[in-house]
């Protein structure tokens, strides 16, 4: 046996979990992305999807994506830089621009290669990068790949991140990464203390908005927009297979920058580019966004009925206060256990156990959509405080 070999074979903890039945992951789905999809010839409601809108089966969007494929083919046959760009990727590149009010945007193939191609872009051998403790794996992957000194503060803590700061030598850039809205932990970051700090030891600041698109901010621009902060955010990232019901991602800044970034991204350069039938999907999610505010009116009604209801029935929910609401369980078996019972009721969650989080630290992600009603979620507040009492979790 060679010795890649002798490694991966002495993997077997998916095996073990799937011997007691409890294996979470790779749930084949035979239905389109909504409320209830349908699994083993069964209908499930949904509640483990990151479409926030409830966009991914809309006519609008099937309608847009299909004439793309009609009149541009299924695929570019190439990068961004050489034979892949578009006319419809510059109308894109527009309208995310306007949407988020930045000057300038450039489009990925995924989100993920967005920050992969924009942190080690922009810094150097002697900058810094100072990251969120909780911010996104591809964030920390992006930092692997920068000579820059990387630093990381506690999470939403402005003293952690001041103390850092001042160990940065003046001069050099400071590159401050966060998430908007935490995947897992459903809280916003404290975006008005961060301003707060770069402006006061000249520090360049980027959200990585990709839970926060369609979900807070005038039309669901972002957190910049949130909080009234667009002019003071250096660089907004997004992705498209949230919200905007696609596939790829952004990165918006002032022109210098993107321009800047639009020559030097190897994961722009060196990636095809993404799909016609994706940038149309995007473009059509951006308009629907806009003349169906009572989207997000509903999101959030539905969200804080369930925070409530979570709260009521004695689940911890941590600090969260958007659409993703992570139910702590602090046990990994019961963390299985659980996410295993509510399919077997009809309910689709995530859980999220350890090496991923600490063993203290399991926990269901909940999350909502624009196109959930109260009743779906009655239904699910049931099934948990039911089970939840069965487990032992809550009494």
């Amino acid at each position: 046996m060679r010795i890649l070999q002798r490694k991966t074979s002495h993997y077997t903890e998916p095996q073990k979990v799937e011997r007691m039945g409890l294996y979470p992951f790779f749930r084949v789905i035979e239905s389109e992305q909504d409320t209830t999809v349908t699994m083993n010839g069964k209908k499930v409601l949904m509640f483990g999807s990151n479409s926030y809108m409830g966009l991914t089966n809309h006519p609008k969007i099937k309608e847009a994506s299909i004439k793309a494929i009609e009149k541009y083919g299924s695929g570019c046959a190439g990068s961004r830089f050489l034979n892949g760009t578009l006319d419809i990727h510059i109308e894109l590149e527009r309208k995310l621009a306007e949407y988020v009010n930045k000057d300038a945007a450039l489009v990925f193939s995924t989100g993920f290669q967005v920050n992969l191609g924009v942190i080690p872009t922009v810094t150097g051998r002697n900058d810094y990068i100072l990251i969120d403790e909780l911010d996104h794996a591809s964030i920390f992957e992006a930092t692997r790949l920068s000579f820059a000194k990387v630093l990381k503060f506690r999470h939403n803590d402005m003293h952690s991140l001041e103390r850092l700061l001042k160990q940065c030598e003046p001069g050099k850039i400071k590159l401050i990464v966060v998430d908007g809205i935490y995947s897992m932990e459903g809280d916003i970051a404290d975006l008005p203390g961060i301003v707060n700090l770069a402006e006061k030891y000249e520090a360049t600041v980027m959200v990585d908005d990709a839970h926060a698109i369609g979900v807070i901010g005038e039309h669901g621009s972002g957190t910049a927009s949130h909080f009234g902060l667009t002019d003071k955010v250096d660089l907004i990232m997004g992705t498209f297979s949230k919200s905007l019901a696609s596939l790829g991602g952004f990165i918006a800044s002032d022109f210098d920058t993107i321009n800047y970034i639009k020559h030097h991204s190897r994961t722009l350069i060196f990636s095809a580019s993404m799909t016609p039938a994706s940038a149309a999907t995007v473009l059509a999610a951006i308009d629907i966004i806009k003349a169906e505010p009572e989207r997000m009116v509903n999101l959030w009604e539905v969200t804080h009925y369930a925070i409530d209801n979570f709260k009521r029935m004695g689940f911890d929910i941590g600090k969260s206060e958007t659409p993703i609401i992570p139910l702590y369980i602090r046990d990994n078996l019961k963390t299985l256990k659980l996410t295993r019972m509510l399919l077997d009721e009809g309910i689709f969650v995530n859980p999220v156990v350890s090496p991923a989080v600490s063993k203290d630290s399991t926990l269901i992600r909940f999350s909502l959509m624009a196109t959930h009603t109260k009743a779906q979620v009655d239904i699910a507040l049931d099934k948990f405080n039911k089970l939840g009492k069965k487990l032992g979790i809550i009494h």
